[in-house]
């Protein structure tokens, strides 16, 4: 699981220090998710889970007369935007943890999110303060991850790793496919109504450059699954499973870049405040 201690720490760490390469793995999905955002009205936008910033620096461009506040709860995340986004002066970013934060001034009106949405540790708690914040039938759109099963990125590096031992037993356990399964998304995304999924495909990338394979493998090493295990496993499982990472990367290089198939939800829903 991936919560929020871990984004206020190491995990927002890496994602700060690598929000180039972040950002490249979401090339192929991000124009998709701004075109679904464009299709909303909004003035007052807010990006949960903003991350380094680049959904809410692309609305905050497209929407010059709105005022948009990316909100997370990594620091480091929020430095890393804030230094992005330097000049335009209808784009502020805040450290806070969205299930709980409110909004200064008039009432959202339009919520969005690139993958940032699946870590609240009581997700239904969280969605029904956002709306219950939001402006009358104010509007969210958001991406998420589908199954692992749909993922190869996650599902064949999870497949060289040792078995992972079960953790705690909660209801809404966070994490990247913590809104995989729509009828339990539906079960978090208290007070909202409208809650559609359209399914999306895209090419995860993963490295490239002049050398893709050793930039993939860097990338692994600071981003998702291989991180961890990088990082904990013992010197002869860790080597053992860095050569097989090492085979799958190369696997999937083709044409100049290191690819993985990757499947996603584009999620919208209307706040049921009215």
């Amino acid at each position: 699981m991936t919560g929020a201690q871990e984004w206020q720490g190491r995990v927002g760490q890496n994602w700060a220090a690598e929000w180039e390469r972040t950002d490249r793995s979401f090339a192929a999905l991000t124009p998709y998710l701004l075109a679904a955002i464009a299709a909303e009205p909004g003035k007052r936008v807010i990006d949960v889970g903003c991350g380094a910033g680049e959904l809410s620096i692309a609305v905050a461009t497209a929407r010059a007369d709105a005022q948009v506040t990316g909100v997370d709860i990594s620091g480091e995340l929020i430095e890393a935007a804030r230094h992005r986004a330097a000049g335009l002066t209808n784009l502020a970013f805040t450290v806070a943890d969205a299930s709980a934060w409110e909004a200064d001034g008039a009432a959202p009106d339009l919520y969005i999110s690139r993958h940032g949405v699946m870590f609240f540790t009581d997700p239904p708690a969280a969605f029904a303060h956002m709306s219950a914040r939001a402006a009358p039938g104010a509007r969210m759109v958001f991406s998420c991850f589908r199954p692992a099963t749909e993922n190869p990125w996650a599902l064949e590096i999870a497949r060289l790793l040792p078995p992972a031992k079960p953790g705690p037993s909660v209801d809404f356990p966070p994490g990247p496919f913590a809104f995989a399964d729509p009828d339990h998304a539906r079960r978090c995304l208290k007070g909202w109504r409208d809650i559609r999924f359209e399914p999306l495909d895209f090419a995860y990338v993963a490295g490239s450059g002049t050398n893709p394979v050793a930039d993939a493998l860097s990338f692994f090493s600071r981003i998702g699954p291989a991180a961890a295990a990088i990082r904990t496993l013992p010197d002869q499982q860790r080597a053992t499973f860095e050569r097989a990472l090492l085979e799958l990367v190369q696997s999937r290089h083709v044409g100049g870049r290191v690819c993985f198939p990757a499947a996603a939800w584009l999620v919208t829903a209307t706040a049921d405040n009215q």
